[in-house]
Parts: C-alpha cells; sequence; structure tokens
C-alpha cells in the first residue's frame, strides 16, 4: 500500500479537487426494496483519476458525473444546468472543503444513475471549472443501499444492505453514519483511535491538525512535510502540508507508508472533527484496492485486498 512521493506530487499538480458538501436535503428519492435487484454502471476515470459514472437528466444524456462519497448531496455543473435549460429553484448553502457559501440550485424531474433515481428534486449548480466532470454524484441517492466501487472490475454496483463478514482477502470495518457519510470507527494510528472518512472525491487523503499532532508526538518531532497547494472542486485554493503516515490500521487491515496532505479543511469542522485526529480517505488511497464496498443500511465498509 505504497505510493511514490513523486506520483503524489503529480497528482497534486493536476488540479486535485475535493467534492462540496451540502447541508439540505433531497426532495425524493427510491426506497431501497429488501428484494431489489443488483445494478452496475461502468465508470472511467477523469485526469485526477477519480470515478466518472453516466448520469442521465430528464431523460436526456448520459452524461459524466464524478462518484463522490464524501458529498452528501448530488450537484450540476453550471454548464450543464445551462445546456439543459433547466428551470432555477431556490439558492442555498454549500460547504465545500473551504468554507460555506450560497449557490443556486436547479429543477431537476429526475436524475438516475444504473436504474436508481431521485425525483422532483432542486439540485446544486456549481461553477466547475477544468473539470472532465459534468456534475456531482453524491451519496443521497443512495439512502440505506450498498455501493460497490469495483476498481479491478472499472464499475459501480447499487444493491440492498448486504451482511458481510472478513475472510483472508477482504476486509470488513464497522462503521457509523454522520452527515450522510460513513464514518469507520475501527481504525487508529499507533494505538490511538482516529476517524476516517471515505471520500472518493477526493483525489488525495487529508489528514486535520489533530492528526498532524499525533504524527508528529509518535515520530518524535522528526516528522518531514513538503508544502503544496490543493485546488477545490469549485476553483478555490487552498493550502497543505504533504506527509507520511508510517502505519493506519483499518480493522484487521494494516497500511504501510500512507501519503495524506494534513489541510485545515472546513469538513472537519462540520463533521464534529476538528479536536479529533481524523482523516479523509481519497481515490489515491481507495484505487489501490479490487474494490471498496459502502453499505449505508448496514454501517460496514469493505475493502477487498488486491
Amino acid at each position: 500500500m505504497t505510493i511514490s512521493r513523486r506520483s503524489l506530487a503529480q497528482m497534486l499538480a493536476a488540479a486535485g479537487a475535493v467534492a462540496p458538501i451540502a447541508q439540505a436535503r433531497a426532495q425524493e428519492q427510491d426506497d431501497p426494496a429488501p428484494n431489489e435487484a443488483v445494478t452496475r454502471a461502468p465508470t472511467t476515470r477523469d485526469k485526477a483519476t477519480r470515478l466518472v459514472a453516466p448520469v442521465t437528466i430528464n431523460g436526456q444524456g448520459p452524461f459524466d458525473f464524478l462518484v463522490d462519497t464524501g458529498a452528501n448531496r448530488s450537484c450540476i455543473s453550471k454548464d450543464l444546468a445551462e445546456a439543459l435549460s433547466l428551470p432555477a429553484g431556490p439558492e442555498i448553502s454549500i460547504r465545500t472543503m473551504v468554507g460555506s457559501h450560497p449557490h443556486p440550485t436547479a429543477r431537476v424531474d429526475r436524475l438516475e444513475i444504473a436504474g436508481k433515481s431521485q425525483r422532483r428534486i432542486n439540485i446544486p449548480v456549481l461553477p466547475m471549472p477544468m473539470q472532465d466532470s459534468r456534475g456531482v454524484l453524491g451519496v443521497d441517492w443512495l439512502k440505506s443501499r450498498r455501493l460497490v466501487l469495483d476498481f479491478k472490475g472499472k464499475s459501480l454496483e447499487i444493491s440492498p444492505p448486504k451482511h458481510e463478514v472478513s475472510t483472508p482477502n477482504r476486509v470488513v470495518v464497522p462503521a457509523r453514519r454522520r452527515s450522510g457519510q460513513l464514518t469507520m470507527v475501527d481504525a487508529d494510528m499507533s494505538g490511538t483511535p482516529i476517524s476516517a472518512m471515505i471520500d472518493s472525491g477526493s483525489q488525495v487523503s487529508i489528514g486535520n491538525a489533530a492528526l498532524r499532532h499525533l504524527l508528529s508526538r509518535a515520530d518524535a518531532g522528526r516528522i518531514q512535510v513538503e508544502k503544496v497547494e490543493l485546488t477545490s472542486l469549485v476553483g478555490e485554493k487552498f493550502p497543505g502540508e504533504m506527509g507520511y503516515l508510517p502505519f493506519l490500521r483499518l480493522g484487521g487491515l494494516t497500511l504501510g507508508n500512507v501519503p495524506v496532505v494534513f489541510a485545515e479543511a472546513s469538513v472537519f469542522e462540520l463533521w464534529d472533527l476538528s479536536s479529533k485526529p481524523a482523516i479523509i480517505l481519497g481515490i489515491d488511497l481507495l484505487a489501490q484496492f479490487n474494490a471498496v464496498a459502502l453499505d449505508f443500511g448496514r454501517s460496514t465498509v469493505r475493502f477487498d485486498i488486491v
């Protein structure tokens, strides 16, 4: 589970982004049924190596949307909303990695991905400069479903909740939900519990100041960092320091030499994690697995080991 300093630096230079988090909820969406069929959709990668999947808007498309498990609200790019002549909805506040700002919304009758849909929603409209995708697919449409990000098979799978246990090539980690996302509780560094969020919309893994302090204390102050600059999905710049975690445990899985960017991201405050060691696991780390499954019904996260 090692990523070289050179490869991470290249990713940071390629307009890394973190997806937005909206505090409002979608109006209507399909509920999962006990015998609901498993559905799949193909995925590709954008220039920042993040997953994108085909989405239809009001029966038009498909359009490539960024698959973002760190966003609790799906969003649409300003260019696509204008191209589809979507009627305007009310203005709402959207929180990004940098802060909270008001943004317009557009009225969508139906947003669909792999046979699952949201209906009659006011979807936030965001400027998305220099992005390959035409919008963001958040976790609001999943409800209690299970989402499998199949990196090896280049697809995503949506299914009802499923009981799973760890095996030699598979680690299942208990989690809890917070602001729509899954926060893993069975994680630690150097024996100290930490909170870990799964964020497929983040190009790199991001740690807060409390995690940096923990690392500095564990490494007797010898931590080496390199100053970097990140760019949010809407074009906001914010500084960070790139370093490496010598060890990170997720359930029964131990990762070594994990690259992380330490940054004062506002989402840590939103999740009430400012004073507690926490890390956002980005696509740079997630893509090292064959697949990652997020079960929002049973509150578990599964890692398929390469």
